[in-house]
């Protein structure tokens, strides 16, 4: 009977047959559902574009707001869209003005693009960007607290971390740093990349400062659907990136609901000039297609595939789990460290021309690790077509 349920279920997703994507982590297909909504979206804008983003829009951009900060426990007021959490980041990096001398505080396992995006803020405001050592499996979430505790100084200004680390699919122990950070006057921006639709959000529950997430990876939305969400009173560091006809407000009305869609304040960040607001405005249908499943449903099969995936290739020519098995501290990525005298962009290559397997070899300083990511639509079959190849590729 589950089986028979799962399979249904993988039918109402845009799938390639041939492909096993292995790969959520980078990419979520869409259902079914999903891309028809937001293509039906599309026609309306290009049919009329004036009628749509001037009277339709603004509703239903209303509405994905409220459902989105429903859906990740937050606050509407405070959540603005953005095209990923690469925009939602580099607005916070870019806005924030830190006293000198100081230091910006990154974990040793961020993604790349957002430790040069730290980087260049540091530079500009002649501050330290400092890394410290991510106890990678870690027996507990404490032990991951205890190690950020200690990297932190008298001048760190500013905590950056991933709530899912992607090279390894970590999940941090969020609540725990930023009451942390908070006792020590620290700011914390948290990079949710990963984190919607695999971990419980809580938005207002974990107490960062800045939040910037996807919609596109877990959740399963279109790609373009991100969000940056502030904590109260935090808004006011910042200032949004490009400036356009949202710029002049009325202060004394910045949070107010409006005509557009948004608040004045929310406006200034998401209005950039003509944009296709169509990814953001289908992220309700695809919170529908997943509720219509089963949030509790769901989490229990990413489970077992995350437990399938990790008996079937642990051990397998020299496989080693570099993901905790702490429920806690993974999720629905697990990483696997391969044998360091392997060439990863050689079998990332030969994984997908030979196999039709899409699952990315991350190059780390310890060693090239292989992810594999498993959300609902996957197979026990797809990850034994994983193991026989690796078997002949290694």
């Amino acid at each position: 009977m589950e089986n028979a349920f799962w399979s249904r279920a993988r039918e109402q997703m845009l799938l390639e047959p041939a492909v096993a994507n292995l790969n959520t982590g980078s990419f979520g297909p869409l259902p079914r559902i999903v891309f028809d909504q937001v293509t039906k979206l599309r026609q309306r804008l290009a049919e009329e574009p004036m009628d749509f983003l001037v009277r339709q829009a603004p509703p239903l951009l209303w509405e994905a707001r409220e459902r989105l900060a429903a859906y990740l426990g937050g606050d509407p007021y405070r959540l603005a869209f953005t095209v990923n959490v690469t925009a939602a980041i580099n607005a916070v990096a870019a806005g924030l003005r830190l006293a000198t001398p100081g230091e910006i505080l990154l974990s040793d396992h961020e993604y790349g693009a957002m430790h040069w995006c730290w980087e260049r803020a540091a530079v500009r405001q002649g501050l330290t960007l400092r890394t410290f050592a991510l106890p990678i499996l870690a027996n507990d979430p404490q032990t991951i607290v205890d190690a950020t505790c200690a990297a932190f100084s008298d001048r760190t200004r500013v905590l950056f971390f991933s709530h899912v680390l992607s090279p390894t699919g970590l999940v941090l122990p969020a609540r725990a740093l930023c009451a942390e950070a908070k006792r020590r006057g620290i700011i914390t921006v948290i990079d949710g990349a990963h984190a919607p639709a695999m971990v419980p959000v809580e938005l207002e529950k974990t107490g960062c400062d800045y939040y910037g997430g996807n919609c596109h990876k877990w959740l399963l939305a279109p790609t373009g659907s991100g969000f940056l969400h502030f904590s109260p009173g935090s808004e006011e560091r910042l200032q949004p990136l490009a400036v356009s006809w949202g710029w002049h407000y009325d202060r004394g009305h910045a949070d107010e609901r409006d005509e557009f869609g948004s608040t004045p304040r929310l406006r200034a960040y998401e209005f950039e000039g003509v944009r296709d607001p169509c990814p953001w405005l289908t992220v309700p249908a695809a919170i529908d297609f997943q509720d219509g499943i089963g949030r509790e449903r769901i989490a229990a099969r990413i489970g077992e595939l995350v437990v399938y995936a990790r008996k079937r290739l642990t051990g397998l020519k020299g496989l080693t789990p570099a993901t905790p098995a702490h429920p806690e501290l993974h999720g629905a990525m697990t990483a696997f460290r391969l044998p360091k005298n392997v060439d990863g962009r050689a079998l990332w290559r030969a994984l997908w021309e030979q196999y039709r397997i899409e699952a990315p070899v991350v190059d780390r300083p310890e060693g090239p690790l292989l992810r594999v990511s498993t959300h609902f639509y996957n197979t026990e079959a797809e990850i034994d077509r994983l193991a026989e190849a690796l078997v002949a590729l290694l």
